[in-house]
């Protein structure tokens, strides 16, 4: 046999192999009935929402959703099918974005049929939006970007990640834009204000609408290690003002000085909004507190720290401090846990003749105020 007949059956002998393999194979699969088609989240026109997992061998499955108005704390009985799917419909539900997930025999799990997400820092949600909020809905008007951004936090000697919001069209100028650092709050994280928090898109609609500047949103890890470890405050200070800050300043087209600048956060970022921009006067304009306060309630991380009034002493009684602070704003539901919190820092305030604005609405403790809260918040900015 010559050397041409030698690799013509050597081909025909892997084309053989690969036919008969790919037979096996298919053969195989064929032999696997498929399960039913699972939809979920399913939302429909009437702000019903539907959510389905398919869980043939699970006796209890629940689904866990907070947020969502007239579902209990803690879970919701889902109904399992004869196709092996269960399933539960909720609503009508005000449009907004939810968080949730499924409890599968006592197992918490994403939904596998949806891929949007929201991350606190501890957890991973699945993410469902009802549509029909002007100020938070996609709309088609120009869109600004929102990137996971690492840099390295020389304060904590390691590697950490923000998310950052740049205006439409910022990658197509140079021109320099104003910074709105806006922080989360306890068990959530940096994900947390563009996810659940809408906050890209509620800047989109703002300025479309010319309601509010084009600004930079910088929202970074407020945790520093554990959800509810207070001792490590004054770490995530030292990460704000050393490292972040900087960062920014460097790698972005940001103006620099006081006028240009806002801080704000909710609950947990709250205080550290008070504590941050109450050391660092100088540095910002406008304060922005949702859903916190630092008086009844916010104690400090350690028995031998001194409370708020006493470790700002020297700024609250000093009448030069309020020079250059545009706007100290405040904004909690009249249901939420801290109302009375927010309302005893907003007198301290004035009892040291400062002129805070506070904003009570509604509601709770809840994703369905805070972004209000930014849509109320940002239009008063870098006016």
């Amino acid at each position: 046999m010559n050397l041409n007949a030698i690799v013509a059956a050597a081909i025909l002998s892997a084309c053989a192999f690969h036919i008969t393999h790919a037979q096996s194979t298919n053969t195989n699969r064929n032999a696997r009935p498929q399960g039913p088609r699972v939809i979920s989240p399913e939302v429909s026109t009437n702000r019903k929402i539907t959510f389905r997992i398919l869980a043939p061998k699970a006796t209890d499955v629940n689904l866990a959703a907070g947020d969502i108005q007239g579902l209990p704390q803690g879970a919701t009985t889902m109904t399992k099918g004869t196709n092996d799917i269960w399933e539960v419909t909720v609503g009508p539900i005000n449009p907004g974005a939810y968080r949730y997930n499924f409890n599968v025999d006592g197992l918490s799990v994403i939904d596998p049929r949806n891929p949007v997400h929201s991350e606190s820092n501890e957890n991973l949600w699945s993410l469902v939006y009802v549509p029909g909020s002007d100020f938070m809905d996609t709309k088609d008007v120009p869109h600004g970007s929102v990137a996971e951004v690492t840099y390295y936090s020389s304060t904590l000697k390691r590697f950490r990640r923000m998310h950052v919001y740049t205006p439409p069209g910022y990658e197509r100028n140079q021109e320099q834009y104003p910074v709105f650092y806006l922080l989360h709050g306890s068990s959530d994280s940096d994900d947390s204000w563009s996810s659940v928090g809408r906050a890209g898109f509620i800047l989109d609609n703002l300025i479309a609408a010319k309601k509010a500047k084009p600004m930079l949103i910088v929202m970074p890890a407020g945790h520093t290690g554990p959800t509810g470890d207070r001792g490590l405050r004054s770490q995530f200070e030292g990460d704000f003002i050393n490292d972040i800050i900087p960062h920014i300043e460097k790698n972005y087209r940001v103006r620099t000085d006081r006028t240009n600048r806002a801080l704000a956060g909710l609950s947990m970022g709250g205080g550290q909004t008070m504590n941050i921009g109450f050391a660092n006067l100088d540095k910002f304009a406008f304060l922005g507190v949702f859903s916190s306060g630092v008086v009844g309630g916010n104690r400090p991380p350690n028995a031998n720290e001194p409370a708020f009034e006493e470790r700002h002493k020297a700024v609250l009684t000093n009448p030069k401090s309020q020079d250059g602070l545009q706007l100290l704003w405040f904004a909690t539901g009249r249901d939420d846990f801290a109302f009375d919190r927010t309302k005893a820092t907003v007198d301290l305030l004035k009892k040291h003749n400062f002129n805070p604005v506070f904003k009570e609405t509604d509601g709770g403790h809840t994703w369905i105020n805070w972004r209000e809260y930014l849509n109320e918040f940002a239009p008063q900015l870098f006016q």
